[in-house]
This record gives C-alpha cells, sequence and structure tokens, in this order.
C-alpha cells in the first residue's frame, strides 16, 4: 500500500502533544481538522479549542516544526475557527488516555435536532482514578478554562474534568 504524503503527515500528527495537556496529542484533541497536500505545500487546517486559546500559537510552531522535521515540508498551518471546536471531536482513544493521565474525558454535548429545550443538570462525572460516580464539583474551573474541578467522595482525591463544549 502506497502512503501518501498526508498519510505520513497524519501520522506525524498523532506524536504533536498539546502543550496544555501533554497527555493528548494535536490529533486526539480533534484540532487538526485536514491535511491537504498542494503539491508543494502541505497545508495542515486547525481548529484551536477556543478562540483565545493561549496554546495555539506553540500547537501551531509544534505542528509545522514536526512536519519539517519528517522532511515533509515545505508546509503551513491554517486556522479554521468555524464551526467552533468541540469536545465531540476528541478520539476515543484520547477519552482513554485522558482518563489514565488522571482527568476525566468529557461527556458527549450534540444534542438532537429536535432538542428544543435544553434541561440543566448535574452531570455525574465518574473519577478517572477509582471509578466511583460518587463525586463533587469543587470549582467550575480547573488550571485551564477548559476543564472543572472535581473531588471523588470515594477515594477523596482531587481531579479535573474536560468539561464539554
Amino acid at each position: 500500500m502506497v502512503t501518501t504524503r498526508s498519510d505520513r503527515a497524519w501520522e506525524v500528527l498523532a506524536g504533536v502533544l498539546d502543550p496544555e495537556v501533554p497527555a493528548l496529542s494535536v490529533r486526539d484533541l480533534g484540532i487538526v481538522r485536514d491535511v491537504i497536500d498542494h503539491g508543494e505545500e502541505l497545508e495542515v487546517v486547525l481548529t484551536p479549542t477556543y478562540s483565545g486559546c493561549p496554546a495555539t500559537e506553540v500547537i501551531e510552531s509544534s505542528v509545522l516544526s514536526a512536519i519539517e522535521a519528517e522532511g515533509l515540508g515545505p508546509a503551513r498551518a491554517t486556522l479554521k475557527r468555524a464551526p467552533a471546536w468541540t469536545t465531540d471531536w476528541m478520539s476515543e482513544e484520547g477519552k482513554r488516555k485522558l482518563r489514565e493521565y488522571g482527568i476525566a474525558p468529557p461527556h458527549a454535548c450534540a444534542e438532537p435536532a429536535s432538542a428544543v429545550i435544553r434541561i440543566v443538570r448535574r452531570d455525574i462525572v465518574p473519577c478517572p482514578r477509582c471509578g466511583s460516580k460518587e463525586t463533587e464539583r469543587i470549582s467550575a474551573f480547573g488550571s485551564t478554562a477548559c476543564k472543572a474541578l472535581y473531588r471523588c467522595v470515594a477515594c477523596r482525591e482531587p481531579f479535573e474534568y474536560f468539561k464539554p463544549l
């Protein structure tokens, strides 16, 4: 099977870690939206986790450096902010890695198209360490705006929850 330059780039990007959650690659997070081979140049399309994400420039630089280091360049990054990134774009592998890292992964947030009224409820966030569903939110924000701080009632360990967006 012939591997294209774009396919090789996707493989390389699986090794580029997110600077804020180094247990996940930029592919695991779902912020790499596309890799387009324009012949002389590769274009890597990125959607930041949110428009004000302080790690966007670092991610862009890391992506381009990884592509160049593998001899796949030249390359450029294009930031695509619409549609907005959602935690639904995270891979199942990424969610597993988050759990193993000690961060509770986000729940699915896509709503059925027929939903008219949204009922606000307390999410049950299982502890990533012991699996207990007896947890409590300590703070709406953790180390970054995309995470909340929780504590497990069973094992008493604090943990972060990657909020669904």
